[in-house]
């Protein structure tokens, strides 16, 4: 097993783009709460998303539309207060940034404020172009997010993958060379072919963080619910999971209701 990393320097956007060009993969999981961001910190994550993930993961939605800026506010913080060395982005949720992109500016604006996060990540090519570009013009670093839009699970209707036809894969190159001129720092590209994807990445100078996009990228991002066996019963074929928490949560969790039923917790040396 490898050992906890100890280099303390801190990732920046900068960083990822010297990794970029010396070849060095860039790591990515989701964190929602203090506990588990200190621990993925310390293990040595690169960046850390504050996913509106959390709508599904933390809240139970089916989606993640219902999640609030106020709600991504508190995750984003949280998380903030945690970490000693790896990049915080934080997702400008659902109905934050679409609507007009001086809306996009205050939503930004707060998450950077009231969070301390280091980057916003949104969904979306060329159709949120102003919104960009304006929270670029303040100095906020954004994050891109290509392919599988979440944000947009009822337009697609599916959870497919996306970009399998010729027209909507040009359609995600020129989006991906969009966000790159307008000032993004990186891209994540979601559920796409593995082909498309290596394509993009090739032809980009900033990172390309992929999910379900196969190994040609700059990085890896998944759920850590999801990698470390916390949740069970999403199973994409992108997903490798290199932990069941869930059995063994269970499984401390019903020893612990057993020996409580039967009088055996806590114990006299466990008592004052």
């Amino acid at each position: 097993m490898s050992a906890v990393r100890t280099d303390s320097k801190r990732i920046t956007t900068h960083t990822l783009q010297e990794m970029k060009s010396k070849g060095e993969k860039i790591s990515m999981l989701t964190a929602y709460d203090f506990s588990m961001a200190s621990i993925l910190d310390e293990a040595g994550i690169d960046v850390l998303l504050v996913g509106d993930s959390a709508s599904n993961v933390m809240a139970g939605h089916e989606t993640t539309l219902p999640i609030t800026l106020d709600q991504m506010i508190y995750h984003g913080s949280s998380v903030v207060r945690a970490i000693k060395r790896s990049l915080v982005v934080v997702d400008l949720p659902f109905g934050s940034y679409q609507g007009n992109s001086s809306e996009a500016l205050r939503s930004a604006i707060r998450i950077m404020k009231e969070t301390g996060a280091h980057a916003v990540k949104m969904e979306g090519g060329a159709e949120i172009k102003d919104s960009i570009i304006r929270i670029l013009s303040a100095g906020v670093p954004v994050m891109g997010h290509l392919g599988l839009t979440p944000q947009s699970i009822y337009k697609f209707g599916t959870y497919t993958v996306r970009a399998k036809e010729e027209e909507e894969a040009n359609k995600l190159m020129e989006d991906a060379l969009l966000l790159e001129q307008c000032g993004c720092f990186s891209i994540v590209l979601e559920k796409i072919p593995s082909r498309l994807a290596k394509e993009v990445s090739s032809k980009l100078n900033i990172p390309v963080i992929g999910i379900g996009a196969g190994p040609h990228v700059d990085g890896q991002v998944l759920v850590t619910h999801d990698l470390l066996g916390i949740t069970n019963q999403f199973k994409p074929r992108f997903l490798r999971k290199y932990a069941d928490l869930h059995t063994i949560i269970t499984e401390a969790v019903t020893h612990y209701v057993d020996d409580v039923k039967k009088k055996q917790f806590p114990s006299e040396s466990e008592a004052y």
